[in-house]
């Protein structure tokens, strides 16, 4: 023990990398976060505003520099391979006092749109809850 610094009180890292579950059933497998932040993932949406087949999407993104922060900032894009729509996500990595890992986010969705008229009805606002998903046996 030492400087009045108790080990056991600070929060376990949080780690973007790994295979992860949404309150609506979408996953997403982030892969390794390199020396600048940055990675590359995919996603699979449980839910979509569209009548086409939903598709497994790419997404990239980067986390607040890993070695300054045990619960890093992120955010990260899905362009959506099956519709003409983007969306942006924005987060934190936490530790609960479980010692769970989540993941919590707010998302904007862009829609395409055929005319500037109908720009007002081309966006939507929501948040997500992640979870890491366990290791599959």
């Amino acid at each position: 023990l030492c400087c009045g610094i108790n080990p056991e009180s600070l929060p376990l890292q949080c780690v973007l990398t790994g295979k992860w579950i949404n309150d609506l059933g979408s996953t997403m497998t982030i892969g390794a976060v390199n020396e600048e932040g940055n990675f590359n993932g995919f996603y699979h949406t449980a839910v979509t505003a569209t009548s086409n087949k939903i598709k497994v999407s790419p997404l990239q993104g980067s986390q607040h520099h890993i070695n300054q922060k045990n619960q890093p900032t992120f955010g990260f894009t899905v362009n959506w391979t099956f519709s003409d729509s983007v969306t942006v996500f924005t987060g934190q990595c936490f530790v609960d006092e479980k010692g769970k890992e989540v993941l919590k986010t707010m998302w904007l969705l862009r829609s395409h749109v055929d005319n500037i008229t109908d720009d007002w009805k081309a966006t939507r606002v929501g948040i997500n809850i992640f979870t890491r998903l366990p290791p599959q046996k």
